[in-house]
């Protein structure tokens, strides 16, 4: 045995596992006082710090323990981009189960499907959503009971269905401020469970641990050279891939969760400009709404405004133009969700990364010069803007045949992106 592995083992004191969970506890502690989520605008906007944050988080969890919820037990939430969702990404795994954070644009029979499929536990649901969890909950199948907790927001106004349910507020003031911060003895145990828009069938199932949501959370802020404090505009639903891990990312950096409830041109502007935003994301019909408001609804804005935009290839005009009016930076993260290994990633030094195929292994290679990058991107990338995609890590294996796989990879090295 080499010396420098003599008596010492791993230990508490020495190993802890990676979970987003520590993003939460650190900055709580340090930044107690500082803005954590702000939902609405103008006068009637609601705040809470990171210190009133933290402890309804840990309220949740304790609510969860007391209603049964074990470890690896199932939550859904049902929830635009609102504070109980951002809430959720933290109650939920500090109880010891896993987010489920379902698609509220599906249709009854595959939420139904859903909270079947994954064995949900608990719901928690927004009033806007009342009347779809209504239609939803006759359709399943399974017989174990399921726990509906039902939020509220002035935002919104009165649900759309009456559910049995209980309340949100009365539910989580039921629950410990000072339930201990446990994180999970594993970091490949479960943190989330996703589904696919079932475009093809019953929707897939895809499951984060928190090992993986911690790493990814961090790489968000070292690809986009995150400061600290960052003002955050959720105009990515937090439905999809838990929003991209920025609910964990935002949090690392003590910054600040805007919620938004719906994307709508004038509402962005208003967030924008009374909240100081300084970073968002969305898929290229976001930005293209925020950049095409009438020019009425439009509103100054305090600083420089970051955008990533992702989910199809956005169009070369797109991004021209935000970077222009944003007076920031507009970053376009392309690649694949099946698989994740599949990605290309641009810079403004010249030089991009193809993942390759060899005999069904994965493998990548660098290249210098502009030979056989898309007319777009080439464009985009000369005029300042970056074009990045990160190869993922922890990937096991691909959800595709080698055949499928090896198409795709064509489709990047004839286009430098994939579609």
């Amino acid at each position: 045995m080499p010396i420098a592995d003599h008596d010492l083992p791993r230990c508490a004191a020495n190993h802890a596992p990676l979970t987003p969970l520590d993003f939460l506890r650190r900055t709580a502690e340090v930044h107690p006082q500082l803005p954590a989520i702000v939902h609405g605008t103008g006068a009637h906007a609601a705040s809470q710090t990171w210190g009133e944050t933290a402890q309804r988080c840990r309220r949740m969890a304790s609510a969860l323990r007391r209603a049964g919820v074990q470890r690896g037990d199932v939550v859904a939430t049902l929830l635009p981009n609102t504070p109980p969702m951002v809430e959720a990404h933290f109650g939920v795994p500090l109880a010891g189960a896993v987010l489920n954070a379902l698609n509220t644009r599906l249709e009854p029979a595959s939420i139904a499907y859903m909270l079947d499929h994954g064995e949900a536990r608990v719901i928690l649901v927004d009033p806007e959503f009342s009347a779809l969890l209504a239609q939803a909950l006759p359709l399943r199948t399974r017989r174990e009971p399921l726990l509906v907790v039902q939020t509220q927001d002035p935002w919104f106004g009165a649900p759309t269905a009456t559910l049995d349910a209980v309340d949100y507020e009365d539910w989580l003031r039921q629950g410990d401020p000072d339930f201990p911060w446990e994180g999970p003895p594993d970091e490949w145990d479960a943190i989330a469970l996703n589904y696919t828009s079932g475009t093809t069938g019953h929707p897939k199932g895809v499951v984060y641990h928190h090992r993986g949501a911690a790493l990814n959370a961090v790489s968000n802020i070292l690809e986009w050279d995150m400061p600290k404090h960052p003002v955050y505009l959720w105009t990515l639903p937090m439905f999809h891939c838990n929003g991209w891990c920025f609910p964990w990312t935002i949090t690392l950096m003590a910054g600040t969760h805007v919620c938004l409830r719906a994307v709508r041109g004038k509402a962005m502007w208003d967030a924008i400009a009374d909240h100081g935003v300084t970073h968002m994301c969305g898929a290229p019909i976001v930005l293209a709404t925020l950049l095409q408001t009438p020019e009425a609804e439009k509103r100054e804005r305090r600083g420089p405004l970051r955008y990533m935009v992702a989910g199809a290839p956005p169009p070369e005009a797109v991004l021209a133009d935000g970077w222009v009016a944003l007076s920031g930076e507009t970053i376009a993260a392309i690649g694949t969700g099946e698989p994740p290994e599949a990605a290309a990633m641009h810079d403004h030094r010249g030089r991009y990364v193809l993942p390759g195929l060899v005999d069904g292994h994965m493998h990548s290679s660098s290249h210098t010069g502009w030979e056989g990058i898309a007319g777009a991107t080439r464009s985009a990338a000369a005029g300042g803007i970056t074009t990045v995609c990160d190869m993922p890590y922890d990937t096991p294996r691909s959800v595709m045949d080698a055949e499928t796989l090896a198409a795709k990879i064509a489709a990047v090295r004839r286009h430098a992106y994939i579609i």
